[in-house]
């Protein structure tokens, strides 16, 4: 039996919107300048009197998204997460968050698996960004089928969502998982010693660490968390309650996401003490390599997060 082959959440994200595009009339998206490497370009090809390239103008993309979710659309907005997130951040806040609008920001390209383009294209503070900004949803899917997934379920969710994208291809770890409910984590793997809380594209390396853990005697449990905002609280913590420990897992600063939510949560609302411990990138910027390479670089391989989650799980 042959193993699935690996995808990206970008190549699943252009498939299932211009899939959605044929049902769904109000569905309109956008692009800047990126349209074949965000994959809005199959929707383009499909459906070229509901897209709209708008050149090397991210700001005025968002206030043209806003005002056709203003109009009764639903725009699909699409850039590099670095871009769509800082370059626009002041549209996204004052013409999509505030109002509450209707509209899709899709970042793609996110991460320090973009690779060779290095620090300036690397987004490793966009959910920090995004999930700063009140009415905003933000999503992370891990592979291609929670991608797809998570877009069909933004078409019945009202208000804005940052939905962060990779180019990095990842195995289809949730495809016999059915449904998806936006701000519900997801338990992957059940455990006992330690829970290791894993998004986006590092969830399947966090699976490949719970095996390399079983292996050793050490019973990991892993949780997709696909959604930062809403934060599922109760979902960490119950796991939390079974483990006694979290070990946070993202590509993305440790700062403003998934471990400073997980953090935010045990200390406001866990009823005894529970240590947790972030892997992520540490408070810098990204650099040029290959994602292997960075991966490597941040200590966020499996190898790596099976060592920390087992020091961890010794009082380490």
């Amino acid at each position: 039996m042959t193993a699935s082959p690996k995808e990206a959440t970008r190549d699943a994200y252009g498939r299932v919107l211009a899939r959605l595009g044929a049902v769904e009339p109000r569905i309109v998206v956008l692009d800047a300048d990126l349209f074949r490497s965000t994959r809005s370009s199959l929707f383009a090809e499909a459906f070229p009197e509901r897209f709209f390239e708008m050149g090397i103008a991210e700001q005025d993309m968002v206030s043209t998204a806003a005002g056709l979710a203003a109009a009764g659309k639903i725009p699909f907005a699409n850039s590099f997460a670095v871009f769509i997130t800082g370059r626009a951040f002041d549209q996204v806040r004052q013409q999509v968050a505030l109002p509450a609008l209707n509209v899709r920001l899709c970042g793609s390209s996110a991460g320090v698996t973009l690779g060779a383009d290095g620090a300036t294209h690397q987004s490793v503070l966009d959910v920090a960004l995004m999930r700063s900004l009140p009415n905003m949803t933000v999503i992370v899917p891990c592979d291609g089928p929670e991608t797809e997934r998570a877009v069909e379920a933004t078409l019945a969710h009202r208000g804005p969502v940052y939905l962060r994208l990779s180019r990095y291809e990842t195995p289809p770890v949730t495809a016999g998982v059915e449904g998806f409910a936006i701000g519900k984590a997801i338990a992957l793997r059940e455990g006992s010693q330690v829970t290791i809380a894993a998004t986006g594209v590092l969830v399947g390396e966090a699976l490949a660490a719970a095996g390399l853990l079983a292996g050793r005697g050490c019973s990991a449990e892993v949780l997709d968390v696909h959604t930062i905002k809403p934060f599922d609280a109760e979902a960490v913590l119950a796991s939390a309650a079974k483990t006694g420990r979290i070990l946070t897992v993202e590509e993305h600063s440790i700062l403003g996401g998934l471990g400073s939510a997980v953090c935010e949560a045990v200390a406001e609302r866990a009823t005894k003490h529970i240590p947790v411990r972030r892997l992520g990138v540490r408070d810098c910027f990204g650099e040029s390599g290959t994602a292997e390479e960075l991966l490597e670089h941040h200590g966020l391989t499996a190898p790596h997060i099976a060592r920390a989650a087992e020091e961890l799980a010794r009082g380490e």
